[in-house]
């Protein structure tokens, strides 16, 4: 059995609301065990066997059925997850930026946001591209109003990508 981590994109935002209760007794009706969800933002620890690609149809397609909305997550492994957080190219403590990591389920979509994102003015945020994932840091309080977040806004991106503070990935890698 390997350790999991969903992220749920879009959850508990935009008027779909799940509950923490709600999503672990699918989870658990799912046949996967230890499972344990870590904040109200839609993160899912389990452990299951399975190919990533099976098991990420199989959580969506359950989504989408019990809750009746148009779920798309992103699956790691918890070991991923935790060499994500070990990874991170900026300072850990920044009292004047927010730490997150942008996840995907599609590699190229994080090689189009590095392209389309540039140039980047560095005094109001940083991006980086990381192993498989975007490390972004932008300043407290603007997390939807800069360049960047306008970009990972875009509907053509809600498929594919989902975005987590750094301490929420750290929660995910100690269980």
């Amino acid at each position: 059995m390997t350790r999991h981590v969903a992220l749920l994109r879009g959850v508990n935002v935009n008027g779909i609301t799940i509950r923490s209760v709600d999503l672990k007794k699918l989870f658990v009706e799912l046949g996967f065990a230890n499972v344990r969800t870590v904040l109200a933002s839609g993160n899912v620890l389990f452990d299951a066997t399975g190919s990533a690609a099976t098991l990420k149809k199989r959580i969506e397609a359950a989504l989408r059925e019990r809750f009746a909305y148009d779920a798309w997550i992103v699956l790691q492994t918890q070991a991923q997850l935790a060499d994500v957080a070990a990874a991170w190219p900026f300072e850990r403590i920044d009292d004047e930026r927010h730490p997150y990591v942008v996840f995907s389920s599609d590699a190229k979509v994080l090689n189009a946001l590095i392209h389309q994102s540039a140039p980047i003015d560095p005094a109001v945020e940083r991006l980086q591209a990381g192993k498989g994932v975007l490390y972004w840091q932008c300043p407290r309080g603007s997390s939807t109003d800069t360049p960047v977040a306008r970009l990972l806004a875009k509907p053509v991106y809600k498929t594919s990508i989902t975005t987590r503070n750094l301490r929420t990935v750290e929660k995910l890698t100690t269980d």
